[in-house]
């Protein structure tokens, strides 16, 4: 089943009795701060527009109370929106009659949560392939199915365990091996990796990367981790209260921060593993002979390279091997640095 991207259209959620009444409030500068002191209502997502790339993965990041976990349950509508469209494959997820939905969840969406949600009296093999229980798949087939994604996510003869038996990141990958079983073409994870342990997080983040190599699903990823966020993202979209402050590529919200809210949530980023080295490239001039490096490096490893070389120039080849520009030290050390923050930048990360 092919992925589509996701296109999410002035989403607004007002959470209270009567939220559709304060849209246009809202709409007209209405604050959060006001709208609950005054109305008694909370704002939780305002004029929501993202798009969502087919076949990649898009990660949503905010601190907590920014709203991003309450958006990705308006995409499988697990919260009923006050305002807006969600859609996905030319249907509008917010339309959606009961049955409509209903199919959708069970064909089109996978969700994998923070706090795994196992069934504990269930075994691996049978949480594994609960989603197609549920869709009525005969056992012979679900097994099969099942036992081919606990196999990949490298779980293979814990089939017959139940959760209690197994570490926290042995239950991810179960959870993350049921969502694989469902075939659904929309991944969902939220925080599906906060609770674990940083080097079990790494680990799943490749599992989850080398599967997406080959699958190419449509992933919406949500995180409070901009490492997390920068490694994983083909888009990341910043929340802050309820609204997107900043969308792009890891490489341009790294180099161009869009307000002094990101500019701090970026200046403790390890640079040199983020930006590439096609990114801050010079344009293609004198000979095209010497060492050559893929603009897909990051200037980290480009910078060792070089080193290791003894070259303090290198052309930048593209996935065909054609140069396509120059860098040299001086502009991979520029790029590696943190500009300094103005004193109002320090004022707002404090």
């Amino acid at each position: 089943m092919a992925s589509h991207g996701i296109e999410i259209k002035g989403l607004y959620k007002i959470f209270g009795p009567r939220g559709r009444d304060y849209v246009d409030a809202v709409k007209a500068g209405l604050s959060k701060a006001d709208l609950n002191e005054k109305h008694g209502h909370v704002l939780g997502l305002k004029n929501i527009d993202i798009s969502m790339p087919a076949g990649g993965i898009t990660v949503v990041m905010g601190l907590s109370g920014s709203g991003k976990s309450t958006l990705i349950r308006h995409i499988n509508r697990l919260i009923e929106p006050t305002y807006g469209e969600v859609v996905y494959d030319g249907l509008d997820v917010c339309a959606m009659k009961e049955s409509e939905l209903r199919e959708f969840r069970r064909h089109r969406t996978a969700m994998v949560f923070q706090k795994f949600a196992l069934l504990p009296h269930r075994t691996v093999i049978e949480n594994t392939v609960y989603g197609l229980d549920i869709q009525g798949v005969p056992r012979s087939e679900s097994t099969k199915r099942g036992q081919y994604w606990i196999e990949r996510v490298g779980l293979n003869g814990f089939e017959n365990h139940y959760p209690n038996h197994l570490s926290g990141g042995m239950q991810q990958r179960v959870g993350l091996a049921r969502a694989l079983t469902n075939d659904a073409d929309i991944l969902l994870m939220d925080e599906a990796y906060s609770a674990l342990d940083p080097l079990i997080r790494v680990d799943m983040q490749t599992v989850l990367l080398d599967i997406q190599a080959e699958l190419k699903k449509t992933v919406v990823f949500i995180t409070h981790d901009l490492d997390e966020a920068l490694r994983l993202g083909d888009k990341i979209a910043i929340l802050r209260d309820g609204e997107v402050i900043q969308q792009g590529t890891g490489q341009e919200i790294v180099l161009s921060p869009a307000d002094d809210y990101i500019t701090a949530f970026v200046k403790e980023v390890n640079r040199g593993r983020v930006i590439r080295a096609g990114t801050v490239m010079r344009p293609l001039e004198g000979p095209t002979d010497g060492l050559r490096l893929s603009s897909a490096m990051m200037l980290e490893a480009a910078a060792k390279e070089m080193c290791e070389q003894g070259q303090n120039r290198a052309l930048v080849v593209d996935d065909a091997g054609v140069p396509v520009g120059i860098l040299d030290l001086q502009t991979i050390v520029s790029a590696m640095v943190t500009p300094a923050a103005t004193e109002h930048q320090q004022i707002a990360a404090e």
